[in-house]
């Protein structure tokens, strides 16, 4: 049997607008049934890296932000730190970029936790039953949440296909060493050239996996594989940017790892776990990157659902079913019922992880797509 799918389109008049539409979509799912007077609700989403501005945008988080408060539930808006160097590597900057775009207490009713902690470090491992991953590693503040809001902006992605619900659970709620778990499969390497010997990364390391080999200028740090843990924190401790991952993980392998994730996430919020996805503003690319690009489809419309596999095939069909943007980076050849994602990355098969995630019970690929 398959789910059901909500759409509100963004047809919007003065009686009905976005935010009316965003209200219905949650109301459908009777929210009271869900989650309870108390319970701490993770919201996750994507702040955006600076300079990109395709992410949800607050406005809309506001609407479900308050319904959660209406039932008098303690919601707050979460993401995780990034794997890559960047504007949201560590909490700190993460904050400060995600208040920035504007997600404030002030804009949004919810304040907003980093979920693993200030080096992206606080995390909880959580076993799997999968091809992959023996135990994930899962952002600790949403592992402990008693409920779990996913909101999603729907968009190309390089490794994935898209970037859908499934994704911004999988990746999105790992720690650090999760997104290294997932990306890589053997140990960070040492950029020589950048290396200056300071010794910031040995400290962290969890393993002791680093020592030094040269005096002076020829100091230069080296990782022993063998003792590597994958912690991934040496990443962020080298002050020079000179430790980087190795991304090596074949595009299959990285898709179970993804749906393994998302399978632990949500393995411990069964029956309180809600899905809206916004098919709107949709980039060729991840949110990660500090820019947006040309949105390869006209807007489509807010989808929701409690099944995070049918809202994701339900948004590629709608995005497949779409005239494709000639001033995209799809050109002018992509139009109705072809496939956007496959034009945008030829390599990947964007439909093994709904297939995989469907195997593991994390919901189904058959939906009914009701409009709002």
């Amino acid at each position: 049997m398959g789910s059901t799918v909500y759409l509100a389109d963004l047809s919007e008049d003065r009686n009905k607008n976005i935010f009316h539409k965003l209200s219905a979509l949650i109301q459908v799912f009777q929210p009271a049934q869900i989650f309870k007077p108390k319970d701490l609700i993770a919201v996750k989403l994507h702040f955006g890296e600076a300079g990109n501005t395709s992410h949800v945008r607050p406005q809309y988080v506001r609407r479900v932000v308050d319904h959660l408060k209406d039932l008098g539930a303690r919601p707050f808006l979460t993401d995780t730190n990034t794997l890559y160097v960047g504007t949201r590597t560590e909490a700190h900057s993460h904050l400060a970029t995600a208040f920035d775009h504007g997600f404030t207490r002030e804009v949004t009713g919810a304040p907003v936790i980093i979920a693993d902690g200030l080096r992206g470090n606080s995390n909880v491992d959580v076993p799997v039953c999968g091809r992959n991953v023996k135990d994930a590693h899962i952002a600790a503040d949403i592992h402990n949440a008693d409920g779990l809001v996913v909101l999603t902006h729907f968009k190309g992605h390089e490794l994935a296909g898209f970037g859908g619900a499934l994704k911004n659970v999988g990746m999105g709620c790992a720690s650090r060493q999760g997104k290294l778990d997932q990306h890589s499969n053997i140990s960070p390497r040492v950029g020589k050239k950048k290396c200056v010997g300071c010794g910031e990364c040995q400290v962290w390391c969890r393993g002791n996996a680093i020592t030094y080999q040269g005096e002076g200028k020829s100091r230069k740090a080296q990782i022993n594989p063998e003792n590597c843990v994958g912690c991934a924190e040496c990443i962020l401790a080298c002050p020079q940017g000179a430790i980087q991952v190795q991304w090596n993980e074949s595009i299959p392998v990285f898709m179970e790892k993804l749906v393994e994730y998302a399978g632990a996430v949500l393995d411990h919020k069964k029956g309180k776990t809600l899905f809206v996805t916004f098919v709107t503003d949709v980039s060729p690319l991840c949110d990660c990157y500090p820019f947006s690009d040309q949105a390869i489809i006209p807007d489509v419309g807010v989808l929701a659902s409690v099944d995070p596999v049918a809202i994701d095939q339900a948004a590629v069909d709608l995005v497949n079913g779409a005239p494709g943007n000639p001033l995209s980076k799809l050109g002018a050849a992509v139009g109705p019922g072809k496939d956007k994602f496959r034009a945008l990355f030829p390599h990947i098969d964007w439909e093994h992880q709904l297939a995989y995630a469907q195997e593991l019970g994390l919901g189904t690929t058959e939906y009914e797509l009701v409009h709002i």
